[in-house]
């Protein structure tokens, strides 16, 4: 069995999402950099220590700002699906797939933002969980594309993109 795949009008936008999403690690990386300035811990050490923290607000921010980069970066598996679902969402719905994109990149800025008040509790933001939300819309509708894509005739799922 064959199937044809054919790059919609649009699709470039879903291109343009994905890139925000470099966009979103390399400023998490680039956080990370100026709150390690800022606190004036060297490298190779990883994180302040409590009694740096806790003479030091700044000590405080570089670790909040580093965990929130770990989560970001120690979720590459995670990433690359994310990126999978939009390509694959996006194949037969390119604007939504690139506005969920898009969006939960915002929102994990948003959850980055509430990281560095130097309070975790501020991490969760509306706009964060909306994200989520955007996330599960992008698993739902790639999972749509791809029953299509291996049962086209199957209670009426997606025609062959």
């Amino acid at each position: 069995m064959s199937v044809t795949v054919t790059i919609p009008e649009g699709f470039e936008y879903v291109g343009a999402s994905l890139f925000l999403t470099a966009v979103l690690l390399q400023g998490l990386s680039s956080t990370v950099g100026r709150y390690r300035k800022l606190a004036k811990i060297e490298y190779p050490q990883m994180y302040a220590e409590k009694k740096e923290m806790e003479e030091s607000r700044e000590a405080l921010l570089f670790n909040c700002a580093q965990h929130d980069a770990d989560i970001g970066h120690g979720q590459q598996a995670l990433i690359i699906m994310r990126l999978n679902m939009t390509i694959i969402s996006g194949l037969r719905f390119p604007i939504p797939s690139a506005i969920a994109c898009a969006f939960w990149c915002l929102s994990r800025v948003s959850y980055a933002h509430g990281y560095l008040t130097g309070n975790p509790k501020k991490r969760g933001t509306i706009l964060y969980y909306a994200g989520e939300v955007a996330l599960g819309g992008l698993f739902l509708s790639s999972g749509y594309v791809a029953a299509g894509w291996v049962f086209p005739g199957l209670l009426g799922l997606a025609r062959r993109s």
